[in-house]
Formats: C-alpha cells, sequence, structure tokens
C-alpha cells in the first residue's frame, strides 16, 4: 500500500514532515504552521488537522504489515479521553515486555466494548496465552465470552489465562502517559474522527520509538516513520 499524495497542494516531505511533528510532540496545530512559516512554508492549521485525519490511519495500515512480533502474554487496561467535554473510554494492551499491541476508542466501557477491542487485537496478534486485567468485571466477562467460544469451537489448548494481579499492569498504566499527554495538550477533542485519527497517530509514533517496526536497514526513528509513505 503507498500513501496517495495526489490533488495536494503541498510535497509528501512537506505532509509527513508536519504530521511527525504533530504526532511526536506536545505541539499544537498553530505552532506547527508557524513553525513552517518561518520557512516560507504556509498552510492553515486546519489543513494540518485534514492531513492528520486522512493520513494517520493509512500509515497505521501500512506499519501493521511491518510490525514486530509480540508477547504471547498481555497487560490490558482503560484510560479516560476527553471528547466533547466528557469522558469516553480507551482500551489499550501492551505485552509484558511494554511493547504496544492495540488500542480501541469506545463511548461505552462494557462487556461488549471490551470484546471489540480484544477481538481486534486478537484478529492482528493472534491468541494470548495470557491476559492480565483490572477489578473491571466486563473486561472478565469479555475474555470469559471468548474463552468460551475456544472451547465450543474445541479449541481448548488455546483457551486464555486471565489473571487480576495489580503490580503487574504497572507497565500499561505507565503507557497511557503519552496518550494522556497529547490529550491535555489538545483540552480535548471537539470531532470522533480527529480523537482516532490523532491516538492512532501517537500509537504508531510511540510502536516505532520502542523498536516495534521490522525494517532490513538501520535507520533512525524519523527515516522510519517517513518510509511508510514510500
Amino acid at each position: 500500500m503507498t500513501l496517495n499524495f495526489s490533488g495536494r497542494h503541498y510535497p509528501s516531505d512537506i505532509i509527513m514532515q508536519a504530521l511527525r511533528y504533530y504526532l511526536a510532540y506536545k505541539l499544537s496545530y498553530r505552532e506547527i504552521e508557524e513553525m513552517f512559516s518561518e520557512r516560507n512554508i504556509h498552510f492553515d492549521h486546519s489543513t494540518l488537522n485534514r492531513w492528520v485525519i486522512k493520513y494517520t490511519p493509512q500509515l497505521e495500515a501500512v506499519f501493521k504489515k511491518k510490525k514486530r512480533r509480540v508477547s504471547g502474554s498481555w497487560r490490558m487496561d482503560e484510560t479516560y479521553i476527553k471528547f466533547k467535554g466528557r469522558w469516553v473510554y480507551y482500551y489499550r494492551t501492551v505485552d509484558k515486555f511494554g511493547a504496544i499491541i492495540d488500542f480501541y476508542l469506545s463511548e461505552t466501557r462494557d462487556e461488549p466494548a471490551a470484546r471489540v477491542f480484544f477481538n481486534k487485537a486478537i484478529d492482528q496478534h493472534g491468541l494470548p496465552g495470557k491476559v492480565v486485567i483490572d477489578k473491571s468485571g466486563a473486561n472478565a466477562a469479555a475474555l470469559d465470552t471468548i474463552n468460551i467460544r475456544l472451547w465450543l469451537s474445541g479449541d481448548m489448548l488455546f483457551m486464555i489465562e486471565v489473571l487480576i494481579v495489580k503490580y503487574l499492569n504497572h507497565i500499561v498504566e505507565q503507557s497511557h502517559r503519552k496518550v494522556k499527554g497529547k490529550m491535555h495538550q489538545c483540552l480535548g477533542w471537539k470531532s470522533w474522527e480527529g480523537a482516532e485519527s490523532t491516538l492512532v497517530g501517537v500509537e504508531l509514533w510511540s510502536m516505532i520509538k520502542q523498536g516495534q517496526m521490522d525494517t532490513t536497514e538501520m535507520m533512525t526513528p524519523w527515516e522510519q516513520f517517513y518510509s511508510l509513505a514510500a
């Protein structure tokens, strides 16, 4: 998959650099607009917003094909994200080494939402051997539903071990910081599409920084990010 930049008023390298600055650092759209203006490159902050919404999901789709394998021991937690002045729920899971596995933004915190999240992660990474969760009954119920499905299909050897051990989940709780920092910098989000796209981009940059992109060449994190558009 190659990103399509046709019809844009700016070359792809300018668009990709502006995207990286926004996703990697606590910079607002207006601050990046000002930074580029100093280089005599003029675009409106709303244009950058449209670039984020259009291109970050595409960049993540390319990255998924290059993502390194994760451990089968997962740590799952949810945090709060401000959307239109109210709090919604952001599900995240990392492996026991801190590698980001998957994430999902939801308006509800219940068993169906948790099940959608786990199915999304399993579709990409396969069944985990173990999942450590918090005391949320909804998360436990979602994993029970998945295990029942496995048992009914005859895959009893692949059923997921579910643990509730608070200290083991510290690694995923600490991993929320980058996402929360971007939310505070943005003062929350006004559109669901903008929130999802920004969160995807922030997670994408974090995965690249953590060395989760499988490359055959020695590249810096920013070179890896730009290579996704090639």
